[in-house]
């Protein structure tokens, strides 16, 4: 049996119609792909319905965690790769899954991505590597804040091939997320010791953090090479902050 046909794309999905189907487009490799639909109101459930292999599942969203979860027990195959909406996968990731032999001790692969806005590759980002391939069996997923986190047990490897996070919904969609997301991460921050969070935490709680993240992504990042496409990330991290910082005051 290839390697490729015990891998499932899980997707969780929520008003996606701008991202799915370029995100379904790189994905005809798979036998099928499960994506969990939280009940969107838009096209997104009808433009993965056009593609043969998606079978769509559809369940009210509890939190991030719990859908993901939900995702593993719905797929059929013992390993997942878990995706979000607004990824573009490229066609030399199912070249390297299928070379993979895992040995009973692996447990996971990690990717690191490339962040684009409309398309346009930035130079770097904020957005961390993070586990996409891994064993269901070997895997505990937990909400972390806004987040939802993944651990396995076992040997956890990296991707040669980056995934892209090319994100086209628009501006309003992104402040609506965020409000929520910043939500559960002030949540997260005031009720964690001072000493337990990482700097970047610290930074929040000072609330600095909206000036503190234009540097670094324009500068430290070196986005302000980018021209407007840099520019208009380290915006959206600005704004996000902004938010965040709003929520921790009202705490």
């Amino acid at each position: 049996m290839r390697f490729l046909d015990e891998v499932t794309p899980v997707i969780l999905t929520r008003d996606e119609e701008a991202n799915i189907a370029r995100t379904l487009g790189q994905l005809a490799w798979a036998r099928e792909v499960l994506i969990v639909d939280s009940l969107s109101t838009d096209a997104t459930v009808a433009i993965a319905q056009t593609f043969p292999n998606v079978r769509i599942v559809k369940r009210e969203i509890d939190t991030l965690a719990g859908q993901t979860a939900f995702g593993f027990e719905q797929a059929s195959t013992p390993w997942v790769l878990l995706l979000d909406a607004d990824y573009f996968v490229p066609f030399a990731i199912a070249e390297e899954l299928q070379a993979l032999e895992p040995a009973a001790e692996d447990a996971a692969w990690k990717a690191e991505f490339t962040y684009a806005m409309q398309g346009r590759p930035l130079r770097g980002s904020l957005y961390p590597a993070r586990i996409v391939l891994l064993r269901k069996s070997a895997a505990t997923v937990w909400q972390d804040g806004h987040a939802h986190r993944v651990s396995v047990a076992g040997n956890v490897h990296t991707l040669r091939t980056r995934i892209v996070h090319d994100d086209r919904k628009d501006f309003r969609r992104f402040v609506e997320r965020q409000k929520r997301y910043m939500r559960e991460e002030a949540v997260k921050l005031r009720t964690a010791s001072w000493g337990s969070l990482p700097a970047s935490g610290k930074i929040r709680r000072l609330l600095i953090a909206p000036v503190a993240v234009v540097v670094h992504t324009l500068f430290v990042k070196g986005l302000i090479l980018d021209g407007c496409a840099g520019f208009a990330y380290a915006w959206e991290r600005f704004v996000a902050e902004v938010i965040l910082a709003r929520e921790l005051l009202r705490g």
